[in-house]
């Protein structure tokens, strides 16, 4: 058997730990160690756990980085900091900023020598190839895009700072009307109104003004004013027997005509019970994808439209032509 692809990864939270669980269920893959800012100590990680400060001691022992900070805060320092030193994969999911994004890892990487894949998981990820499949097959159609049912951190942060809110979580659900709509192949114009809706459920301090959270959280501006929102107010039982986990999903549906005036359509459809597991799992086999690209010889910033198919695989080209083809 072939060495192990040595894997390190930056970052032990929800992302972390799903990297990890993924690792462990594939042969050629082999975890080298974990960093962290956290006190060592406080993370329960089979793997060696060791401050961030010591990753660079590794530049020879690892193979490919998986940075699983988030977005907004970590990503955009440490991605370019990691790419000048590893091979890397993160998941940057700022879709607005991904181009700016692109540009400063791929200069960071090709000064390091390295090869490196922004953007992965599965929106952005294996979302964006669906788009470009689709798009590319049905040129004359309208592709739509919807997430959920599914927990949104950054909504469910959001309503948890109100003043009141003990404790919270918020769902993106997809309007089912539009999605009918949709597979019986209209192609309407859609508001993010007539796409989405937001479903909160929220244990109040108690004594706290109910309609004053209620109200603060419909008129939230850039979360739920643009929404059809739904509040309920739960007890905390209520919250950990049912709202605890981290489910997520999607579709993507391009409906389009053929040339001979044929209407067709093309669905991809995600039904995650755990979407840090689910990403971790992604961002694993495009660890080994990297891997592969990089012993050819490609440096610098990737997405996953960059990545053979056949690379994210373990099994040979003579084996996935012979079980997949």
């Amino acid at each position: 058997m072939k060495e192990p692809i040595r894997i390190g990864i930056v970052g032990y939270g929800n992302l972390g730990r799903g990297v990890e669980q993924a690792v462990r269920q594939n042969p050629d893959l082999e975890l080298a160690a974990v960093f962290t800012r956290r006190p060592p100590d406080q993370i329960h990680s089979q793997a060696q756990v060791l401050p961030v400060e010591k990753s660079w001691d590794f530049r020879d022992k690892i193979d490919v980085m998986v940075l699983c900070g988030s977005s907004a805060n970590d990503l955009p320092e440490q991605g370019p900091l990691f790419a000048s030193q590893f091979n890397t994969v993160d998941s940057y999911d700022l879709h607005a900023r991904i181009p700016e994004y692109f540009e400063r890892i791929d200069a960071a990487a090709k000064e390091g020598g390295n090869l490196s894949l922004i953007a992965a998981g599965w929106d952005p990820g294996l979302f964006s190839l669906a788009r470009v499949l689709f798009n590319s097959i049905l040129p004359k159609g309208k592709t739509y895009t919807f997430w959920g049912k599914g927990v949104s951190q950054g909504h469910s942060v959001a309503v948890r700072r109100l003043p009141g809110v003990k404790q919270a979580v918020q769902y993106t659900v997809p309007v089912p009307e539009t999605i009918e709509r949709i597979r019986k192949g209209e192609t309407p114009e859609l508001t993010a109104r007539e796409q989405h809706q937001r479903i909160c459920y929220v244990v109040p301090e108690s004594g706290a003004d109910r309609a004053a959270i209620e109200t603060a959280i419909k008129t939230m501006p850039g979360y739920f004013a643009d929404y059809d929102t739904t509040v309920y107010f739960i007890t905390e039982e209520e919250f950990a027997a049912s709202h605890t986990g981290m489910p997520h999903g999607g579709f993507v549906i391009t409906t389009g005509t053929t040339g001979g005036g044929y209407r067709q359509q093309a669905e991809l459809r995600l039904e995650l019970a755990n979407n840090p597991e689910f990403t971790g799992s992604v961002l694993a086999a495009c660890a080994r994808a990297v891997y592969r690209l990089r012993r050819e010889g490609k440096t610098g910033a990737c997405t996953m439209f960059d990545l053979p198919v056949g690379y994210l695989s373990p099994q040979s080209p003579e084996e996935l032509r012979a079980k997949m083809l």
